[in-house]
């Protein structure tokens, strides 16, 4: 299957959340999809290599209306030499409702580069309009201790799962975050699908704890009024990414 595909991610707005893959997540759409706008609601690395064009601008419709190379970045401004801030959730929406790009693809919180996490009090920031949202977690960090080396917000972990700090994380645990209206399904816009992703499956044991955790997240979410109608199993950094989609 299509990464897009597996994904539910082939139009409308994409927001993506959650740690272990977000970025990788996002630039591998924006090269597999047609007209792609890459953008983001909070800060965002510098990815000008991942796309065609990244546009600095203030007024993001006026130019994705001329725009003609893609994927193209859209950002406002750049705060430092690494990285761009973000839009506001209703300028996004705008982007989304020129009519000109396939789909708008949105790094919707940070995770500063960890493997797991669940959300702040001001977090994720998904656009309303939002079609798709992908909750990310990493396999890598099954077996790992609650602690800030692995996880970002730990404490946050803490209170959705009921671990401790330095206890190792499990299948389980992740599973119960991702379906978590305190993590992977916490401010979905209503009517949107959310498709929760197990990235760095790297090996056929890692397939494993992937579908450990697949299988955890659609039973905690069977009764949910949030549609989460599979889990996808990825290698992002692999040619053909997607390991596995495990279905209802």
């Amino acid at each position: 299957m299509e990464l897009a595909e597996a994904l539910r991610a082939t139009a409308g707005t994409v927001s993506v959340v959650g740690a272990g893959g977000k970025k990788s997540t996002l630039y591998a759409l924006a090269n597999a999809l047609d007209r792609a706008v890459l953008t983001a609601t909070v800060r965002i690395p510098i990815f000008d290599q991942y796309v065609a064009d990244v546009a600095i601008t203030e007024d993001p419709v006026s130019v994705l209306r001329g725009a003609s190379a893609w994927p193209l970045g859209l950002v406002p401004a750049q705060e430092r030499p690494d990285r761009y801030f973000g839009y506001d959730r209703e300028t996004v929406d705008a982007i989304a409702d020129a009519g000109v790009a396939d789909v708008v693809l949105v790094k919707a919180d940070g995770a500063r580069m960890r493997e797991f996490k669940a959300p702040d009090d001001d977090e994720p920031q998904i656009p309303p309009g939002t079609d798709t949202v992908l909750p990310i977690a990493s396999t890598h960090i099954v077996g790992q201790p609650l602690a800030t080396g692995y996880v970002h917000r730990p404490e946050r972990v803490a209170d959705v799962t009921g671990l401790s700090p330095g206890d190792a994380i499990g299948a389980d645990d992740v599973a119960t975050v991702l379906a978590s209206e305190r993590g992977g399904l916490k401010n979905v816009p209503t009517g949107a699908t959310v498709v929760p992703v197990v990235n760095k499956v790297d090996d056929d044991e890692l397939a494993e704890v992937g579908r450990e955790i697949a299988d955890g997240v659609l039973a905690r979410t069977a009764n949910s009024v949030v549609n989460v109608p599979q889990v996808a199993l990825t290698k992002l950094i692999a040619d053909d990414p997607v390991v596995d989609v495990v279905e209802r």
